[in-house]
């Protein structure tokens, strides 16, 4: 048992089980728009569609709840276990991820039917009381904040799906405006250094990677009020950024080269002019609104251009601790990066765009993966990744905490990733 579900209390009777199938109906609701031919394809090995991401939320909770934890419990499909594990290797073999778009079979059908079968069996387990169970209380809100993470991955996954399509369709009309114009300069706050706390030290539920708590040395710093915008991006582009070897990391200078990075991710040409795919089909980059689909080798080249440097992501968290989680999330439905609203302080710490961090993805001191299958979900991962935190457009808001570690690979960038600038305070 990892303990990812260690400090993970749930509420009690009619709340907590509403919460959570509120939860478990969202992702059907992201793929209401959705034809089954678009269910099933795969944009590439880092991505899934969106039929596998309805199964393995299910799988997960058929493997870790209901089959060691309820009596009698039948599984839908024995062979789903192969289909559907992800990652987890001590649970068995599973189908390899880059081949998840030839799953023709089990159909969109068969899937939607594999939910209603678990989705029964879970609401057994509420009516009988055994969610009040600690050990299936933790299982039950670690799994919520699973399904979550992928409600996240599989609109991502779309908008790679939809990004490769030559009709450049729309997922769904959101409730975006359109461009706003530029933004408004760059003010910074400062903060004093000092040994200050990180971590997650409850109440609530948080992954394991978000503790031991313990102490971290700062320097004085600043950080910017807002994410760096397009039309800033659109001047390190026009002032040579993607082909000046001086600002890049030598493993990144050497991507960009192979692959012919010019612009972020979604950029496109037509007719002379920048276009940008988004989950509302083609349109023109919003000036104003945060950059996103950078990887991290452009976020520190684009810091490095612009003579500042990423925040740590103990200086993040603590720049983030007293701030509300509210912002461009998710249930905001623009399903896209907007531009800032006016306010002091700083903006836009939560949603619009995941936010790069000069942090490596390690574990905390005293970290100690749990046992089992589920010790695997997050420790196994803490090498060669980078720390990003903030949340994105498309992240479930009571998904968010200011102790959230999301990680990724530098070279990665089909997720809402973003930059926000910092700097010493001499």
């Amino acid at each position: 048992m990892s303990a990812a579900t260690a400090r993970a209390p749930t509420p009690s009777g009619d709340d907590a089980e509403s919460r959570f199938f509120a939860v478990r109906k969202r992702s059907l609701d992201l793929v209401a728009p959705l034809t089954a031919e678009d269910m099933g394809a795969q944009a590439m090995d880092d991505a899934s569609p969106a039929k596998w991401h309805l199964a393995h939320t299910s799988w997960f909770f058929e493997t870790f709840v209901l089959a060691p934890f309820v009596n009698g419990y039948r599984p839908f499909d024995e062979t789903f276990a192969y289909l559907f594990n992800s990652y987890y290797e001590s649970v068995g073999p599973r189908h390899a991820r880059a081949r998840r778009g030839l799953l023709t079979r089990p159909t969109a059908e068969e899937v939607f039917a594999y939910r209603a079968h678990v989705d029964e069996a879970l609401r057994e387990v509420f009516a009988s009381g055994e969610n009040a169970r600690p050990e299936i209380a933790r299982r039950l809100a670690l799994g919520r904040a699973h399904e979550q993470q992928h409600q996240e991955l599989c609109l991502t996954d779309i908008l790679a799906l939809f990004a490769q399509s030559p009709l450049r369709p729309r997922y769904r009309v959101s409730r975006a405006q359109g461009p706003q114009g530029r933004a408004s300069q760059l003010a910074w706050s400062s903060f004093p250094g000092g040994l200050r706390r990180i971590g997650h030290a409850g109440p609530g539920f948080a992954f394991d990677n978000e503790g031991p708590v313990h102490d971290a040395a700062l320097a004085p710093f600043r950080l910017a009020d807002r994410l760096v915008v397009n039309s800033e991006w659109l001047e390190f582009m026009a002032d040579g950024g993607y082909d000046e070897p001086n600002l890049w990391l030598a493993d990144g200078w050497a991507l960009a080269q192979r692959e012919g990075w010019e612009a972020p991710a979604y950029f496109e040409q037509r007719d002379g002019e920048w276009m940008q795919m988004t989950l509302d089909g083609l349109c023109p980059p919003d000036p104003g609104a945060p950059v996103a689909h950078v990887s991290y080798y452009e976020a520190d080249a684009f810091a490095r251009w612009a003579g500042k440097r990423l925040p740590s992501e103990f200086e993040w968290e603590i720049a983030a601790r007293d701030l509300p989680v509210a912002g461009n999330l998710l249930e905001a439905d623009a399903l896209r990066p907007l531009p800032a609203g006016v306010g002091d302080g700083l903006l836009q710490m939560f949603g619009d765009a995941w936010e790069w961090t000069g942090s490596a993805y390690l574990p905390y001191p005293r970290y100690r993966a749990g046992d089992g299958a589920l010790g695997e979900y997050n420790g196994k991962f803490m090498v060669n990744q980078m720390t990003l935190r903030g949340g994105s457009c498309v992240t479930p808001q009571d998904h968010m905490r200011a102790t959230y570690r999301n990680f990724f690979y530098p070279h990665q960038r089909w997720q809402f990733t973003g930059v926000r600038l910092a700097e010493d305070d001499a």
